[in-house]
């Protein structure tokens, strides 16, 4: 019985592993067609950045090769239906401003899922405009130590016109113009810095700060239940780092 429970244990997981993954690619596919439509139909990511760094984004995930064509040419083709980029934005409880950009064929059936996490966990569902001016649009580029000192980065980074650099998770952030993200990504891999990811990001200009566990831990899983809905693409807060 033992040994029946653990095989059970194993395949429930296995299950869960590939509904995530699953979701992933469906993500992945869904932002593949939105870069190739975007940039007027261009399929080839050499003339088209923002599908290059979708396509990054895809093998950095383990996406297959197959899949990610297969995307490219739906899009190319325009066999993908009528797949939107969306915009919203709304409030999370303890007035901590929401971005969730999500890639829909039923801008209704999104709208009504997203507004109806807002509202149960307590939060405000915004009109246009009301949160997108406290974020800016920038380029960031994780860049990994790969055996350099965080002053040695930080050197190539300004240098390459970098407007801001920090450090998480053992990793460099480099932040850029939305514009620039392109060149200086080129320049970083021309100076031997190994690039874990390149993308387009929004920048909160002012945070809220959230000191009561209980509360933050309702946002984060607020923002996490968002996130994990097929249609989204990202989710961005002014929510502080702690």
């Amino acid at each position: 019985m033992s040994g029946h429970s653990k095989w059970s244990q194993i395949k429930r997981q296995k299950e869960k592993t590939d509904i995530k993954k699953g979701l992933t690619f469906t993500k992945l596919a869904n932002a593949i067609i939105i870069a190739v439509r975007e940039g007027g139909g261009i399929a080839d990511p050499n003339q088209n950045f923002r599908l290059r760094l979708a396509i990054d984004s895809a093998r950095a995930s383990n996406m297959p090769k197959e899949n990610i064509e297969r995307a490219i040419q739906r899009a190319a083709k325009k066999e993908a239906g009528d797949i939107k980029e969306v915009i919203y934005e709304g409030f999370a409880p303890e007035g901590v401003s929401v971005i969730v950009e999500a890639a829909t064929d039923n801008p209704q059936r999104t709208t009504a899922e997203i507004k109806n996490l807002f509202n149960k966990a307590g939060g405000s569902f915004g009109q246009p405009g009301s949160v997108l001016y406290q974020f800016t649009q920038v380029g960031r580029i994780t860049v990994g130590k790969n055996g350099n000192t965080f002053d040695e980065i930080f050197s190539i980074a300004v240098e390459s016109g970098a407007e801001d650099i920090e450090e998480e998770d053992g990793n460099i952030l480099v932040f850029t113009s939305a514009f620039d993200l392109s060149k200086i990504r080129d320049s970083l891999v021309r100076s031997g810095l190994k690039i874990l990811d390149a993308r387009l990001t929004r920048k909160p200009t002012i945070t809220t700060e959230v000191l009561d566990t209980q509360k933050l831990s309702k946002i984060k899983n607020f923002l996490e239940t968002i996130n994990s809905l097929e249609d989204v693409q990202n989710v961005y807060s002014n929510l502080a780092q702690l």
